[in-house]
């Protein structure tokens, strides 16, 4: 039921998103969703809050899958099998890391990966909109 419930609410965003935000800066705002939620999940964890933590796990984890399915393979070619690959590789590393030892150390690598998936979404984007490179912004890293 919980599952139903978040894939619902996953579904929603993605089509408020879509609705109201250019298609290249959804994708940026939904990675900066899913380091959130894993910084989220790793604090509640780390306060031996599992359950909290979980569901904050099941959120980023809804937002890299709802990414994943909807690439355009047609379009995307090699690209789009690419960033399906490493969106699931996220998941399960998500999930293999969750409440282990290593926690830390695993959502540090996880976190990044995205940070730098997300500049790369925002450097297409301006480049997109014919701004050149958009400067990084340090503050927003994972």
């Amino acid at each position: 039921m919980m599952y139903n419930q978040m894939a619902y609410m996953a579904n929603q965003a993605y089509r408020g998103a879509a609705t109201s935000v250019p298609p290249l800066k959804a994708i940026s705002m939904l990675l900066g969703g899913a380091i959130t939620f894993l910084q989220k999940s790793l604090a509640a964890q780390e306060a031996r809050r599992f359950e909290e933590g979980h569901e904050h796990l099941m959120r980023a984890t809804a937002i890299l899958r709802g990414l994943s399915h909807n690439l355009d393979f047609a379009k995307g070619g090699a690209v789009a099998e690419r960033l399906f690959q490493t969106y699931n590789a996220m998941i399960l590393a998500s999930h293999k890391a969750f409440g282990r030892p290593h926690a830390r150390a695993s959502f540090g690598r996880i976190v990044a990966g995205l940070a730098e998936l997300r500049q790369a979404w925002e450097f297409v984007d301006a480049t997109a909109r014919g701004g050149g490179a958009a400067p990084v912004d340090s503050a927003r890293r994972g």
